[in-house]
């Protein structure tokens, strides 16, 4: 099979950062649970545009990210198993190659170039399962979709939509279990 999974928010800790450290450049005090909507400009009524999503592109924030806990485990286990991995990713080209090594490579080492699709439009990449927390990446796509829970995507239904809410990767791994890949 092919799995495909996002890594922002899924494999690495990107909005938690991202948060924190717009929180620290601009003296605000938001949460990452404040965060209800996909773009990140509606927590932060005051910035720029540019001063929100300009943040994604300062090197400190690869410095900080960190994996998601139980995600390295269950992604070598779906390659022992002898599927195909890919990390489908829309990361911004100017510092693209500092996340895949700062963070992507460093915390997922069985990962090569090989196993990396960059795309602003996940939905013309084939696989069999996609592991995504942005529900526009997962509608209307042809895998099996698995939603990662996250506040900006927590009142969507998604089971009414054809897909697993998941808020693990132990979750993720039971799903993947139940769809015979593990």
């Amino acid at each position: 099979m092919i799995i495909l999974t996002d890594a922002d928010g899924v494999l690495e800790n990107l909005t938690h950062v991202w948060v924190e450290l717009l929180n620290e450049t601009y003296g605000r005090d938001v949460k990452y649970d404040d965060i209800r909507e996909w773009d990140m400009c509606k927590a932060f009524p005051g910035l720029t545009r540019e001063q929100v999503y300009g943040m994604e592109l300062e090197d400190e924030i690869y410095n900080r990210m960190r994996p998601i806990e139980g995600a390295a485990e269950v992604l070598k286990k779906v390659i022992d198993a002898g599927h195909q991995l890919y990390v489908v990713t829309d990361t911004p080209y100017q510092i693209f190659k500092q996340k895949m090594d700062k963070v992507i490579f460093k915390y997922y080492p069985f990962l090569t170039w090989k196993n990396i699709i960059v795309t602003s439009n996940k939905k013309i990449i084939k696989g069999d399962v996609l592991i995504d927390d942005g529900i526009h990446n997962l509608e209307g796509a042809d895998y099996e979709k698995i939603l990662v829970s996250a506040p900006y995507n927590e009142y969507y239904d998604a089971e009414g939509n054809g897909m697993h809410r998941v808020h693990s990767w132990n979750e993720i791994e039971n799903v993947l279990v139940k769809m015979g890949v593990l």
